[in-house]
C-alpha cells in the first residue's frame, strides 16, 4: 500500500504550527506573559516536529528494496521518539524561564488582545490535531498519531495558560503567571515521556496489542478441528505493517502438497483479521519430536537422529 499520501497530513501540521507561532508569540508581545511565553515555545517545537514527521513519512513511504526487504516503516519511530525529546526540551526551557519571572514577577499588558489572539490559535490547533489523530489511527501511522496527541496536549496547555493569565489580570497576582507556566512544562512532560515510551516499543519489536492477539489465536484455534496445532507464535509491528510467525504441526502422513493449501489457507486468513500483515510460516511434522523442541527464537541444534 502506498502511504505517500500521508504527507498531506503532514504539511498540514507544517502550515498550522507556523500560524501558531506567529499568533502565539504576537500574543506574548502584547502581553509579556510568560505563560504566552512557554505556549508560544511549544508550538516551535511544533514545527520542527512536524517538519521531522513530513521528511520519515516520505522514508517510510518507500518501497522495500534489496538493502531494506522489510521496508522502511519504522522510520516513523524515530520522528515520534524525536518529537518525544523535544518535547521533553521545551518543558525544560518553559520551567527556566517560568523561575526567572516567578522571582522577578512584572506586571502584564493588554490582557485582552493577547488572550483573544491564543484563543484563535488554540481553535485551529484543535481542528489540525483532531485531523491527524483520526488520520493516523484510520493508517496505522504512529507519526500522525504523536503530531495530534502533540497538537492535542498544546490545546489543553493553551486553554490552562488563559485561564491562568486570564486569572492574573483579574486578581493582580503576577506570580499566578509563571505557576501556570510550571503547570504547562508539567504536562508537556507528561506527554513527552508517553510518546517516547510508545517510539521505543516499536523499535523494540513488541508485539502487537492484546485485542489483536485474542484476534490471531481464535483465528488458529479453528484449525484444531482439522488436526492442525500451531506454536512458536511471535508477532510485531514496524508502524503501518504487522508481522507474524509460527509453526504450522501437521500429520506426518499429509503430502506436501496438502500442507502447502493449508498454510496457504491459513495465512489468507490472519491477513484477513490482521490488515498490513505479513505472515511467514514454518510447516512440521506432528510425529517428530524434533518439532516440539524447535520453539525457541534461536533454533535447537538437530535433532540426535538426524543425519549430518
Amino acid at each position: 500500500m502506498d502511504r505517500a499520501f500521508l504527507t498531506r497530513f503532514a504539511w498540514l501540521s507544517v502550515g498550522a504550527a507556523l500560524l501558531t507561532i506567529t499568533l502565539k508569540a504576537t500574543a506574548y508581545l502584547f502581553t509579556g506573559s510568560v505563560g504566552l511565553l512557554s505556549d508560544a515555545l511549544e508550538s516551535i517545537v511544533n514545527l520542527v516536529a512536524a517538519l521531522l514527521v513530513l521528511a520519515m513519512l516520505t522514508v517510510a513511504a518507500r518501497p522495500p528494496d534489496p538493502d531494506h526487504a522489510y521496508g522502511y516503516s519504522k522510520a516513523e519511530y524515530f520522528s515520534s521518539a524525536v518529537e518525544g525529546t523535544l518535547l521533553l526540551v521545551a518543558a525544560a526551557g518553559i520551567a527556566v524561564a517560568a523561575v526567572q519571572r516567578f522571582i522577578s514577577p512584572r506586571p502584564l499588558e493588554r490582557l485582552g488582545i493577547g488572550l483573544l489572539i491564543s484563543f484563535v490559535a488554540s481553535v485551529g490547533n484543535l481542528v489540525v490535531a483532531l485531523v491527524l489523530l483520526r488520520a493516523g489511527k484510520k493508517h496505522n501511522s504512529i507519526s500522525l498519531v504523536a503530531d495530534g496527541s502533540h497538537l492535542l496536549t498544546d490545546v489543553w496547555t493553551s486553554a490552562g495558560v488563559l485561564v491562568g493569565v486570564g486569572a492574573v489580570g483579574l486578581t493582580g497576582w503576577q506570580r499566578l503567571d509563571p505557576i501556570v507556566a510550571f503547570i504547562v512544562a508539567g504536562n508537556i512532560v507528561r506527554t513527552g515521556v508517553r510518546i517516547v515510551r510508545r517510539s521505543a516499543a516499536g523499535l523494540m519489536d513488541r508485539m502487537l496489542p492484546v485485542e489483536e492477539q485474542r484476534v490471531l489465536q481464535s483465528t488458529l484455534d479453528r484449525y484444531a478441528s482439522e488436526g492442525v496445532q500451531c506454536h512458536a507464535l511471535r508477532t510485531r509491528q514496524a508502524a503501518a505493517r504487522r508481522f507474524v510467525s509460527l509453526h504450522v504441526l501437521v500429520p506426518g502422513d499429509w503430502t506436501v502438497h496438502r500442507g502447502h493449501r493449508l498454510l496457504e489457507r491459513l495465512e489468507a486468513d490472519i491477513r484477513g483479521v490482521l490488515p498490513n500483515c505479513t505472515v511467514t510460516t514454518h510447516l512440521e511434522s506432528l510425529d517428530d519430536p524434533a518439532s516440539w523442541e524447535d520453539m525457541t527464537l534461536d533454533r535447537t541444534p538437530p535433532h540426535p537422529e538426524d543425519p549430518a
